[in-house]
């Protein structure tokens, strides 16, 4: 997102203030993506893998209130290696065939800082993890608002503790490009 499309936490707040987007808002998956990144070997391979099947939407009621949830396909991880995906499907992380999503689901969302701070849950698998992270937003003219975010996680709190040899880092960066537009 370019830096002059950014909406400043006083004017988000305003926007918020005059419902101005009040309505239901809808994710478009061609233009949003999830992606993740983690530190293997050690820390010195990089993998980077990118969720292929993405859907959301999120309510802003008259007084504020922002709630919705965001849905990743777990058999969708595409991290450009055919073995590695099949592993991160497999029971040893995702088990895709019994849990084929994963979802973020909204609590709430503030103006705060350079942007908002997101509070939910995060399921993967059976688990459930509350999570609250910064993000830029943008409310365009045009009818879209987007949030861009970098997400910190350990997967050892997802229940998600397969390492081999202790060779793979529990940290991953989930980032998040959000485009949202009124129903």
């Amino acid at each position: 997102m370019a830096p002059s499309e950014q909406t400043t936490a006083p004017a988000l707040q305003q926007l918020l203030n005059e419902a101005a987007l009040a309505g239901e808002w809808i994710l478009d998956p061609a233009r949003s993506t999830v992606s993740l990144k983690n530190r293997s070997i050690g820390g010195l391979a990089r993998v980077h893998g990118v969720f292929r099947q993405v859907s959301g939407h999120g309510t802003v009621a008259p007084d504020g209130q922002v709630s919705g949830v965001l849905t990743v396909g777990a058999a969708s991880i595409d991290t450009k290696n055919a073995r590695r995906d099949a592993h991160l499907r497999s029971a040893d992380f995702f088990d895709s065939d019994n849990h084929p999503a994963i979802t973020f689901t909204v609590d709430g969302i503030r103006p705060s800082g350079r942007g908002v701070t997101v509070t939910g849950t995060l399921s993967v698998r059976d688990r459930r993890q509350p999570l609250s992270f910064d993000a830029v937003a943008a409310a365009r003219g045009d009818g879209e608002i987007w949030l861009d975010a970098e997400v910190d996680i350990n997967r050892a709190d997802l229940g998600l503790t397969w390492n081999l040899l202790g060779l793979v880092s529990m940290n991953n960066t989930l980032t998040v490009h959000a485009v949202f537009t009124k129903r």
